[in-house]
Parts: structure tokens; sequence; C-alpha cells
């Protein structure tokens, strides 16, 4: 596996001095060969003319968040990821690699979930290079590499957990965003770390039931939340009803009979846990009556 090195450069700047003052060398050969011999003046400027052009294409600039990679007749040399004006070897293949950060969104995969169900999915990634050689060398097409791996790593991950769950500490892909979230980054990581991209973050985009089944998902969400209400709503009843009892009992002043007491609570419950306004009906008889 091919590892990132520096390779040797030094600041364009200096090069550049020292090339005009060879050049400055050079005129001063050709005048003198002008001068005694007019024949030598024609090679001897087209060998300058040629070695200026060699030397020059060694220039290169590289802007920030940006490395150059060197080759050297198929060798890999080094890569160069500080910013500025440089000069290479001419002979060196100079390849040009953004290290910017990037991010791109999956598109929706059906899958299925850990229970069986079919769902769609998608992912945002974001990530960057940190290894030059490695996303050249190692890979194909990096930017492809990283794409159908991570949709790869987003199938296996949501094949891990529930869509919903339906026991308390289980996680699930819809409630467990932070550790969903987790697990997609390592999961993609592990398969991109090859490739030298760090992934820097990774999360759920969409999520959602399979149109052949989401009509029937939505009505079991319904009479999920429809119990949890009711069973909220019976347990403050309850704690309302056991209340008017001992306020009522506090002071001694009113005394029920077990078959009162339960009456009592009979109805409180009802007006209470009851969806619809309960009707009042006033007694005017007697307590018993």
């Amino acid at each position: 596996m091919t590892q990132d090195k520096s390779a040797k450069a030094i600041r364009g700047w200096g090069a550049a001095g020292i090339i005009f003052f060879m050049l400055c060398m050079w005129g001063t050969v050709l005048l003198i060969a002008g001068i005694f011999s007019i024949a030598w003046l024609v090679p001897v400027g087209a060998i300058l003319f040629i070695l200026t052009l060699m030397t020059c294409s060694g220039f290169l600039v590289i802007n920030p968040n940006q490395a150059a990679v060197a080759q050297l007749f198929g060798e890999y040399v080094g890569s160069v990821k500080e910013d500025g004006f440089w000069w290479m070897n001419p002979f060196y293949m100079k390849r040009r690699i953004s290290l910017r950060i990037r991010n791109f969104e999956s598109g929706h995969l059906k899958v299925n979930d850990h229970d069986g169900n079919p769902i769609e999915i998608a992912a945002v990634v974001v990530w960057k290079i940190v290894d030059c050689a490695e996303a050249l060398f190692n890979v194909d097409d990096y930017e492809n590499f990283v794409r159908v791996q991570s949709e790869s790593a987003l199938r296996n991950m949501a094949t891990s957990y529930p869509y919903d769950a339906h026991q308390d500490g289980v996680l699930s892909l819809r409630g467990s965003t932070a550790e969903v979230a987790e697990k997609l980054k390592g999961e993609i990581q592990e398969r991109l770390s090859k490739a030298g991209v760090e992934v820097i973050e990774a999360r759920v985009s969409h999520l959602a039931y399979a149109p052949e089944i989401a009509s029937a998902m939505l009505r079991r969400q319904q009479a999920n939340a429809i119990i949890a209400a009711r069973q909220r709503i019976v347990e403050g009843a309850v704690g309302m009803v056991e209340m008017a009892l001992d306020k009522l009992e506090e002071g001694g002043k009113v005394k029920l009979d077990d078959e009162r007491k339960a009456s009592m609570v009979s109805n409180l419950l009802v007006v209470l846990t009851s969806d619809r306004d309960a009707q009042p009906i006033v007694n005017t008889g007697s307590l018993y009556q």
C-alpha cells in the first residue's frame, strides 16, 4: 500500500532567481560566442531556449487546501501540501488533488430493518482526503469509491437496528439518532481508511417506511400513541381520585362507606378518562337515593 510522504521542492521565487542568474550567464556566453563565431549563435541559442522551457515547467502554484502529487517515470516521489509558489524537478509528473472538505447525499435506498420491515433511508456524509498517495494509487476513483462504500455501509447499518423501538432500552433508527449517526460514521470510516479518506460526519437525512407498508405502520404508530396517552390519563385520574377521597375524609366532615366510595371512584374515573365532556346530574334527594 502506497503511503504519503513529502516531496523535495524549493520555493519558486528562489528558483526563479537562480534561473535568472543562469540566463544571464548563458546570455554572456551567447554574446561571446557571437563575437568570435556567428555559427555558434544559433545552436547555443536553441539549447538555451529548450533548457529554459524545461526549467520553467517545474514551477507550480498550490492553492490553500490543495496538494500536488509528484511521480518520476511512474514512481511515486512524494506530495507537497503547503500552499504557495514552488519549483520541482521538471521531469516530475505533477497531479493536483483537493484537500477541501466535501459532502454528498446518498440516494434513497430501500432496505429491510432489523425487524424485516422495508424502509427507505438516505444519509449525508462529510469527508476529506488526508492521504494523497492512498487516494490516488490505492483505489481507481476515490470519489466513486467514497460514494459506493458509503451506501454499502448505510445498508449494513440499517439492517442492524429496527425502525422503531417497541421496548425500553432498545436502540432504533428513529429514536436513537445520535447513536445511529456514530455507528454509521464508524462503518464508513472503516471502509474508507484504505483510500486515505477521513469521515468528519455522517448522519441519516431521510428515513421512512416503504410505500407498500407506510399506511399500515402509520396506523400502528397512531395506536401506540393512543395507548400511551390513555395510560397517562388513567395514571393521572387515579391520582386525582385518591387525592379527592383523602381531602374529603381529612377533616372528618364527610364519611363514606365502601359502597359509596366505589360509586364515587367510578363516577370520577368516568369523568376524568372520558374523551368527551361529562354531563352533570344534580342529586336533589338524599345521599342514598
